[in-house]
């Protein structure tokens, strides 16, 4: 049978994914029509971003599967109109080694020092070299894919690592909690705090006045995670207290971050513009195509999001 693919994301996407896609689809050995336009009733596949022009899926009365070209999912998980699986996008050659890069770089930058000598316009001479990797608690919120590949690449380099997730996980070497207990004690004492989170209810605001309080005085918070993940006014006060010696965040509620918002000009955070992991076109269309390809085979779906969790 021919699987009929419709392509929904921005414009700009399509001219990136068309011939990858097309390669992954065929090299999966797929029959396959794939289009940016279709009658509804004729796709059996979205592949999808959450920004794109559907929204209502009604009409896509023999949908098999929605294949999120992103791993949040958050904007599209509580759709009441989907019925179908809806697939995240975990994609270990692409998105989770860009992770990985980016959050094992930060830490490094900030468990290191750096910013002290690549910013030192007076010209001041300190020899004080930092501690090693075994004296810096790092903790980790958040233990989905991305989350473990970091905590496994950081004990790599020596950092004792604290994992929490909301239910039991089990990662070689990392200490593992979970549950409002596990929590308290992921945080207290850490020195250095990545928030790799999906944004649900229940982990809005989970860095708030109480739980910074916990941290080590003087802690590092990095979030490539969720801007919701983190209490706003509470973490700018914990940075003025000195609770809080640096933030470095890639995501936030409102992007791109407004130019007359405060944190621009707070000398203890640094901004990038959501560029923490990005999917990059070929390796994610090896993922599409091999759920594509498990779907036209009777098999199991990869990476199905759980509805009622959130993600």
């Amino acid at each position: 049978m021919t699987a009929h693919i419709l392509f929904s994301a921005h414009a700009s996407r399509w001219d990136q994914y068309e011939a990858p896609l097309k390669e992954a689809l065929d090299n999966a050995g797929l029959d396959y029509v794939l289009a940016t336009e279709m009658p509804p009733d004729e796709v059996d596949y979205i592949v999808y971003a959450p920004n794109s022009d559907v929204q209502d899926f009604t009409p896509f009365t023999r949908l098999k599967a929605v294949l999120n070209l992103w791993a949040g999912v958050e904007d599209v998980v509580g759709n009441a109109t989907l019925k179908a699986p809806l697939a995240r996008m975990v994609d270990e050659e692409g998105l989770t080694q860009g992770m990985v890069e980016w959050v094992t770089g930060h830490v490094l930058r900030h468990h290191l020092g750096m910013d002290a000598h690549i910013v030192n316009p007076d010209h001041k001479w300190e020899p004080v070299a930092p501690p090693l990797a075994p004296e810096r608690p790092v903790t980790i919120l958040g233990m989905g894919a991305l989350g473990r590949a970091c905590a496994r690449a950081l004990r790599g380099l020596g950092f004792p690592v604290t994992g929490w997730s909301r239910s039991e996980k089990r990662v070689a070497n990392v200490r593992c909690v979970h549950g409002d207990e596990g929590l308290a004690q992921a945080l207290r004492g850490a020195q250095i705090v990545v928030l790799l989170l999906p944004a649900t209810p229940e982990t809005e605001n989970i860095l708030n006045a109480s739980s910074l309080s916990l941290l080590a005085p003087g802690a590092v918070v990095i979030n490539p995670g969720r801007g919701p993940l983190i209490d706003d006014d509470a973490l700018w006060q914990a940075l003025d207290s000195g609770q809080v010696g640096h933030a470095t965040l890639d995501v936030f509620r409102v992007e791109p971050l407004p130019k007359d918002h405060g944190f621009w000009s707070h000398p203890k955070i640094t901004i990038s513009p959501h560029i923490a992991s990005e999917t990059r076109p070929a390796s994610a269309s090896r993922v599409i195509a091999e759920n594509i390809r498990r779907g036209e085979a009777g098999l199991p779906f990869l990476h199905l999001v759980d509805r009622d969790a959130g993600y």
